[in-house]
């Protein structure tokens, strides 16, 4: 019994599409802010604000409901 309860626990842990979805989001998150803080280190004036309200105002917010 207690293998079959271990074996569970192994499975229950496995990668599923919504966790792969959440990675995702996450990742495109961190890129979204990099790029537009490398874009404001830059000089930009136009695109950095952009990325970087799409990245903590959309992105963050959806990755931490999903």
């Amino acid at each position: 019994m207690a293998q079959s309860e271990a074996g569970n626990a192994r499975t229950s842990f496995a990668r599923t599409p919504s966790r792969n979805r959440t990675i995702a989001l996450w990742a495109a998150a961190l890129v979204t802010i990099a790029l537009g803080f490398a874009d404001l280190a830059r000089g930009g004036t136009t695109i950095a604000p952009v990325l970087l309200v799409l990245g903590y105002c959309v992105l963050v917010p959806i990755a931490i409901l999903k």
